[in-house]
């Protein structure tokens, strides 16, 4: 079992409901974000729920990269290693291109894919250096197609971030000796801090537990791709990215 997970983005959101969902199974947890308050919150309610486990708490912009490096060596130092790292910190921030919002479209160029990177880098130098670990970057469904108005720059950084990994699982191909495996989710609606009164995505959504559960549940299988919930978004997948963009915008 993958026993040590580290998770960004963890003071909230599907962090935060993916860290309940792993203390709940036994596993010891590095708890990484902006919100210390928040992560120490989360990290007494675990351990008073479930006393067996570890949980670590530690201070994360992702976008001081060189802090990127020097917690995920803080959380080997307080676990004795990692088993999985989560890259889940992200923002939704942003605009139709040619708005003037391009601050906003940088910000989140900046949090979803650059500070990704270096999330990426830092796991796999560690995962190399012991032989073994499992890279779960979370993208999203709308990384099948370039999306419209404020969801254009998301949804490219998310699509970037699948390529991503998907460039890291090619590198692993024929390597021996190596128990390093790596998985993207593409998280369809779920219910978090991120998309509250987003009307349009309600018919599809599903609560932050069960979408939680769902993400651990197909993390833990360790496939090279999964869409989470699988009900409807593996077969609207698909659709997406063979649709006509008139048809996909009707989905969005």
């Amino acid at each position: 079992m993958r026993r040590n997970v580290l998770i960004t983005g963890a003071s909230s959101g599907l962090g935060a409901g993916m860290a309940r969902v792993l203390a709940e199974q036994g596993h010891h947890l590095a708890l990484a974000a902006r919100r210390t308050e928040r992560l120490e919150a989360l990290r007494d309610e675990l351990l008073a729920a479930h006393p067996g486990i570890r949980v670590s708490v530690h201070a994360l912009d992702v976008n001081d990269h060189d802090q990127v490096f020097a917690v995920v060596k803080e959380a080997v130092g307080e676990l004795g290693g990692l088993d999985r790292v989560v890259v889940n910190a992200g923002l939704g921030k942003g605009g139709r291109i040619g708005t003037g919002r391009f601050a906003a479209n940088r910000e989140t160029a900046m949090t979803n894919f650059v500070a990704a990177l270096a999330q990426c880098e830092a796991a796999m130098e560690h995962f190399y250096e012991r032989k073994a670990g499992h890279l779960v970057v979370i993208s999203s469904m709308s990384a099948m197609r370039g999306m419209p108005s404020s969801m254009t720059t998301y949804a490219a950084t998310k699509a970037g971030v699948a390529h991503l990994a998907e460039g890291i699982r090619s590198d692993l191909i024929g390597r021996r000796g190596l128990d390093i495996k790596v998985t993207t989710i593409y998280p369809g609606y779920i219910a978090s801090e991120m998309n509250e009164g987003v009307e349009q995505e309600a018919r599809m959504m599903v609560d932050t537990e069960t979408g939680c559960r769902a993400l651990v549940k197909a993390m833990q299988k360790e496939p090279a791709e999964a869409s989470v919930p699988p009900w409807p978004w593996k077969a609207i997948g698909p659709v997406m990215k063979h649709a006509p963009l008139g048809v996909v915008r009707k989905l969005v």
